[in-house]
């Protein structure tokens, strides 16, 4: 009889636990669930089942393909529900349908065009019996082919930000002149007049080439209509190329009608239009499933997931307990650019490169933007090495790993490729992964609210260097390049925030490439790849050291998540335009950012939009009371953004026509005269001039004690709010002088008065300074305000190169004389102000005085950061 039948068993698993005991009877994967994959399983079944966001972590080698898999077949089966498994690429699309062959989960691969699945699949998934397997663009699409599922489960979510932003990502390129032109001259009112000729220019050295501003939202509001009418004119009137033209369409779906509520980023190869955290709510193929479940080898706790998935709040299934001690094979980092050698010559590091990649054979490359891969190509790679891009394996690795010799060079693609075993044994991270689309890039380079991105960078830095170490038993080296990206894994901060075996093997590179040559750290290497006893007496260094460090939290992490439902509200709020409420959310933004390690500069991002918003509530209302609040919301992003340049490239007709007049005196000096007012140092005249005298004497000499003494006292002449010194001799690693003045601005001193005026300043002393601020931070619970400065004085002439590519931003060095410059202005500004009864003196008339000796705040400062030490020479 040919009849098909139902099976007399009705029996169903009690959990995902007995499930895979049910199929492991006859399936071809491992024999049980591995014990942490059991405590995640549990741990989802027992208390998160019915939550409609659950976010799973577990790290590479961990499993976490079978955990996604055996909770999509457990709904799929006991509750009757169509399930789809998304992956972020084609090829991991196809990984996780093998794999789910070999558990015995029914799957069914629906990836490719539509019109190309298997009729007979597609029926399976939508049938509830088999679990559907695709990629994220059949959901994140104006039109999901995958539109009906109960439960999504979202493979590699902390990857994932990209192919969510799409369908409300509309991009104009520069290689579309005409369109590029055309939309350009429609934002120019809400653009800083000085910029936009710039970025109409297409000079290759154009000074403007990598900047991105952001174009004042009053000023599209104003110019919406004529947005819409240029845009939609590029899209359907033949301006651009057919394959970004067919792309175009589909976003301008769900754009068309709101250009108002989009922000506009502008650099001078595209403009992006988006708004800034995707409105997923009413993307219904997302958004009406009851459940999803987002699996990441890397969550972290800022709220990043939240604003990449735009969810109020995601829960959370943490790794299992112990995990932290477990390793994902060995990863030896070199940092090329701190070896002495390297250093003092950069014009050799190419050469040292393509040794190292002739050497080992195959090399991945992973580079943040296509600006980065052109030029490590050009210059890096062996001659006559074959280079294979992402196109090239996107069905089959075995294109590089069958080549004895070949590169691998990825553009911002640090997930993916799985490079087990002897198929890789180098990675190459070239720059800060921190280059993305353009909001990425402006939220990083002209906000610098790097806080707010930290997760996502330190995601790529993980999963990147971890392309080629894929078990336990795998190893592989991970060279380092760029001075960026350098500095940032050289910061203690950022290494403790790192799983405990990647920060010991960071810190081990680390220790292992300052100070040496670049013929050392080959010597090193080959040990390392040939793997044998000579190795593992030093791998076991690094276990030893893992078993020191416990995972610390990335500053401003706890604000961050506080603050995530209330921008997730604001964005669904501005999206319905339904303003009033998303003036409630932006206060509530504002309200939860405030705390321990307030992130400034992304708080005076927010204000700005609230600035904007309560500016078009004006508009609309009438009620002149919400102008009130708009000058407040502009004179915090003001205060906030200090030491960027974005809010001054925000000088559009548009928003200079609404914002408040500037105030006549500068925040910082304003502090300090407001100080400086209300001390009596010194007392009486005797009394002033023993001090100053005590202050001079202590800064013309070499002894450390009185040197720093001095340097807290002239912090105390400069107007600061406190000025203290490094009284803890337990703690060396602490400031020797902080100057606060008030949350207008930190200057934190290392004094090296002892050294020599000859040699150069070297890697150790330059590390300690650059962490002062984040020590100060630490110590008074609070963020440094933006654009605070960490001080290195030294009487040394020049700066180690190797010591020049750990220097972060905010660090300068510092001569005994610029320090003494700085004293007499301040003591001639005082001897004046004296002479006037300083307690009578209001802050305004206290500065004309000290401006007149060039001793405000605002004139001596510039004086000490002459010298940025990245940017000094030997």
């Amino acid at each position: 009889m040919a009849f098909t039948r139902k099976s007399a068993d009705f029996s169903l698993p009690d959990d995902p636990l007995h499930l895979y005991r049910m199929l492991a009877v006859n399936n071809r994967g491992p024999s049980a669930v591995w014990g942490h994959q059991q405590d995640v399983l549990r741990s989802w079944h027992q208390d998160k089942s019915e939550a409609s966001d659950v976010a799973v972590e577990l790290p590479t080698g961990a499993g976490k393909t079978l955990v996604g898999g055996l909770i999509a077949e457990f709904r799929r089966r006991t509750a009757r529900e169509r399930v789809t498994y998304l992956c972020p690429t084609r090829q991991l699309a196809q990984q996780t349908a093998a794999a789910f062959d070999d558990y015995g989960i029914p799957n069914a691969l629906l990836i490719d065009r539509v019109s190309s699945w298997n009729r007979a699949d597609r029926a399976r998934y939508e049938a509830a019996e088999a679990v559907a397997v695709s990629v994220y663009s059949h959901v994140f699409n104006s039109n999901p082919a995958l539109d009906n599922a109960n439960l999504l489960v979202l493979d590699d979510a902390h990857a994932a930000e990209g192919y969510v932003a799409n369908p409300w990502r509309l991009t104009i390129s520069r290689q579309d002149e005409s369109a590029y032109l055309d939309v350009l001259s429609a934002l120019e009112p809400a653009l800083d007049p000085l910029v936009v000729p710039r970025l109409k220019r297409n000079d290759s050295d154009n000074a403007y080439w990598s900047y991105v501003f952001l174009a004042s939202p009053i000023g599209i509001v104003n110019r919406a209509g004529r947005l819409e009418e240029v845009i939609g004119s590029a899209i359907n009137g033949g301006k651009l190329e057919e394959k970004r033209a067919k792309e175009a369409r589909h976003v301008w779906k769900f754009l068309q009608g709101h250009v108002d509520r989009c922000l506009f980023y502008v650099a001078h190869r595209q403009i992006v239009m988006r708004p800034f955290i995707p409105p997923t709510a009413q993307h219904p193929a997302f958004s009406d499933p009851a459940r999803r479940i987002y699996m990441s080898a890397t969550l972290g706790a800022g709220g990043e997931l939240e604003r990449a998935f735009g969810r109020r709040k995601i829960e959370r299934i943490p790794v299992p307990d112990g995990w932290e001690e477990q390793g994902t094979g060995r990863r030896f980092f070199i940092f090329p650019e701190l070896a002495t050698d390297l250093a003092a010559d950069p014009d050799q590091l190419p050469a040292f490169v393509s040794s190292t990649i002739a050497e080992a054979g195959r090399a991945i490359v992973l580079t943040p933007d296509v600006r980065t891969s052109n030029s490590f190509m050009a210059s890096m790679l062996p001659s006559n090495c074959p280079v294979l891009k992402a196109d090239d394996v996107e069905e089959d690795l075995s294109a590089f790993t069958s080549k004895q010799n070949a590169a691998l060079v990825l553009t911002n693609r640090y997930d993916g490729m799985d490079l087990p075993d002897g198929s890789c044994r180098l990675v190459i991270l070239d720059g800060l992964p921190a280059r993305g689309d353009l909001q990425e890039r402006f939220l990083h380079e002209s906000l610098g609210a790097v806080e707010v991105l930290q997760e996502r960078i330190r995601a790529r830095i993980l999963q990147g260097s971890g392309r080629a170490t894929r078990n336990t038993r795998d190893f592989a080296a991970v060279m380092v390049l760029g001075q960026a990206l350098t500095s940032y894994l050289s910061g203690r901060d950022t290494q403790a925030a790192m799983h405990p075996e990647v920060h010991a093997e960071l810190e081990f590179g680390w220790e292992n490439s300052r100070g040496h040559d670049s013929t050392n750290m080959t010597e090193n290497l080959r040990v390392f790849l040939q793997h044998e006893d000579e190795w593992a007496e030093v791998d076991g260094d690094i276990v030893r050291e893992r078993q020191q460090y416990a995972r610390s939290s990335a500053p401003s992490t706890r604000e961050l998540q506080r603050s995530v439902k209330h921008e997730v509200d604001a964005w669904h709020a501005i999206w319905n335009q339904q303003w009033d409420w998303a003036l409630t959310a932006v206060r509530s933004v504002l309200d939860k950012l405030q705390g321990e390690r307030t992130p400034r500069r992304y708080a005076a991002f927010w204000n700005y939009l609230g600035f904007s918003i309560t500016q078009r509530l004006a508009q609309q209302t009438g009620d002149q009371t919400y102008l009130t609040s708009s000058a407040e919301f502009f004179r915090n992003a003001q205060r906030m953004s200090t030491g960027t340049s974005w809010l001054s490239h925000l000088a559009s007709p548009s928003d200079k026509a609404t914002a408040p007049p500037a105030p006549q005196l500068d925040e910082l000096d304003e502090a300090a005269m407001r100080s400086i007012g209300s001390q009596a140092l010194g007392g009486s005249g005797s009394a002033f001039e023993e001090t100053v005298s005590t202050i001079r004497a202590g800064l013309m000499g070499t002894e450390f004690r009185a040197y720093e003494a001095a340097l807290v006292a002239l912090g105390t002449l400069a107007g600061a709010s406190e000025s203290y010194g490094n009284d803890d001799d337990e703690n060396p690693a602490a400031p020797d002088a902080v100057w606060l003045f008030n949350d207008a601005r930190w200057v934190t001193w290392e004094a090296k008065s002892e050294a020599q005026p000859t040699g150069m300043v070297g890697p150790n002393d330059v590390r300690q300074a650059g962490s002062h601020l984040r020590t100060t931070e630490t110590e008074r619970g609070t963020s440094a305000p933006s654009d605070s400065v960490s001080l290195l004085m030294s009487p040394k002439p020049a700066v180690m190169p190797e010591a020049r590519a750990l220097a972060e931003e905010h660090l300068y060095l510092v001569s005994p004389q610029h320090v003494l410059d700085v004293f007499d202005r301040l003591l001639r500004a005082w001897r004046s102000a004296r002479g006037r009864i300083i307690s009578s003196l209001t802050a305004t008339e206290l500065a004309e005085i000290f401006q007149t000796e060039k001793a405000l705040p605002s004139q001596w400062l510039p004086l000490l950061r002459k010298a940025p030490i990245r940017q000094q020479r030997d």
